[in-house]
């Protein structure tokens, strides 16, 4: 299995150089030049696994320069039980009117992040070995709350690595917050930047495309690499949890196998429903994805309204902060599919993004995401009352992405009529949100700190997760607030981890 970049197909590379890498030297995300299939037998193999299995097997069809034994053994050391508070690494909760929650915050950052990025510094470190790169790998990250958290989590200490994270200053909870601020490690740093997360992730890009900055790190044993979804590293474990959602729905009885399911997903950067995309090209029976935002409702425009990708609108900071996001990224990588792999016609398209901030897809390409996808979106109001009316009525507690979901598929199903067995993707613990959930349920909110655990605890009766009730007392780290526009002189704390 090789891989090529989205804007230009001409080159190709092994899985272990475009995990190494991150992102493609012209900008563009690598993509594999085919999908596997998943055969009878590997089904049949996948449905009696557990969780571990399901991925190092879905990770082999992609990963073919990594042996099984390499994958098996990553898998092994990444969703350990200790990990994740049991063996249940992604567990499927069933509700009322067909929904079916995947939560996927059972991991050390209690957010869905932690499905890749705790097997990423596996994949990453294996990878540099294997392209023979003796130079540190310097992992920058821009982040809407969970991502930064969740990598500076994985990539703390691991040996050959840095990792620096940006994060809007403003634009997350303060949980998110104060889980970067106190990351330990001696390998990691974080940074806020002045603006949103679009800022962030712009000024991101400008670091890997800047050739002065990339070759100053060079000149002093350094190599750049991304721990964001663009990194296919990142991207490809996710894939493993919709097969691993069906295969629990199908044993339970939930779904009769080779029969289709719906899946919702809260999405901002784009790259968690893509995920679900490549699960269904790989085979796993899918009728529609249907795409959920917030009030930055950029993608549901973009498949409601003709293929129009208009980033030139007002940027809402909302209860939901890690889909504020208005340029997501991991588009790209469907638009190259869905062209038939037209490098050339991606290049265009992003050129006219990085240009106007606006592209319009072709007739073909827009009829062909209609085929599958389906869209919608709500505000914070409607989102509040999402959780209050699950936790009321079927007593179960969740976060504000979560809700944005609950409350697009309910939409959906209500104008569709579609009554199919759908997945939900819940991407975080209620408990990384407490300030909004508890104001979602009629609480008394206190002040903004980690105290609001036990706010909501005492609301629900439901204890926190461990790993945010371990962050009492501890003192922030990092305080570095930067422009955009200096994003270039923050690689110089590299040199000193």
């Amino acid at each position: 299995m090789d891989y090529v970049s989205t804007r230009n197909k001409a080159k190709q590379e092994p899985s272990a150089y475009a995990i190494a890498t991150g992102i493609a030297p012209d900008g563009g995300l690598y993509c594999p030049t085919s999908f596997p299939t998943l055969t009878k037998a590997d089904w049949d193999t996948l449905i009696e696994a557990d969780y571990k299995g399901r991925v190092s097997l879905v990770l082999g069809k992609f990963l073919t320069d990594f042996s099984a034994e390499e994958l098996a053994g990553f898998a092994e050391k990444a969703y350990a039980a200790e990990k994740w508070g049991g063996e249940n690494t992604a567990p499927v909760v069933s509700l009322a009117d067909g929904k079916h929650i995947l939560e996927l915050w059972h991991g050390p950052t209690c957010a869905f992040k932690d499905m890749a990025l705790q097997i990423l510094p596996y994949l990453l470190t294996a990878s540099l070995k294997k392209i023979g790169e003796q130079r540190t790998a310097c992992i920058l990250v821009a982040t809407s709350g969970d991502t930064g958290t969740a990598a500076l989590r994985g990539f703390a200490d691991v040996p050959g690595t840095k990792i620096m994270v940006y994060y809007p200053v403003h634009g997350v909870s303060p949980m998110q917050k104060l889980q970067m601020v106190t990351q330990e490690g001696k390998n990691v740093s974080v940074c806020a930047i002045n603006g949103n997360f679009d800022d962030a992730q712009s000024a991101l890009k400008r670091i890997f495309t800047d050739k002065a900055t990339i070759e100053k790190l060079s000149g002093q044993g350094m190599m750049l690499s991304s721990a964001n979804s663009i990194n296919w590293g990142r991207l490809a474990p996710q894939i493993a949890y919709y097969i691993s959602a069906y295969c629990d729905l199908a044993a339970r009885g939930m779904v009769e196998f080779g029969d289709p399911i719906n899946i919702c997903v809260p999405t901002g950067n784009f790259g968690n429903i893509l995920a679900a995309y490549i699960a269904k090209q790989m085979g796993l029976p899918v009728h529609k994805l249907i795409c959920a935002s917030n009030a930055n409702n950029v993608l549901t425009d973009f498949f409601k309204k003709g293929g129009v990708y208009d980033k030139n609108r007002p940027f809402h900071t909302t209860s939901s902060p890690s889909m504020d996001i208005l340029i997501s990224s991991n588009l790209e990588r469907l638009l190259y599919y869905v062209s038939g792999q037209n490098d050339e016609a991606v290049r265009s398209l992003m050129g006219q993004l990085a240009e106007g901030g606006r592209y319009t897809v072709t007739k073909e390409m827009q009829a062909a995401l209609d085929e599958l996808f389906d869209a919608g979106c709500c505000d914070d109001a409607e989102t509040a009352a999402a959780i209050r009316r699950l936790y009321e009525n079927e007593k179960y507690l969740c976060d504000t992405h979560t809700a944005v979901a609950v409350k697009v598929y309910e939409d959906y199903r209500a104008r569709t009529g579609d009554t199919m067995p759908t997945v939900i993707a819940s991407t975080a613990s209620p408990f990384k949100f407490c300030k909004s959930v508890v104001e979602a349920l009629g609480g008394a909110v206190e002040r903004e700190d980690v105290t609001q655990l036990e706010v909501l605890s005492k609301l629900t009766g439901i204890e926190p997760p461990a790993p945010l009730a371990a962050l009492r007392g501890k003192q922030p780290r990092f305080d570095r607030v930067v422009d955009k526009e200096d994003i270039l002189s923050t690689t110089d704390l590299l040199a000193e981890l």
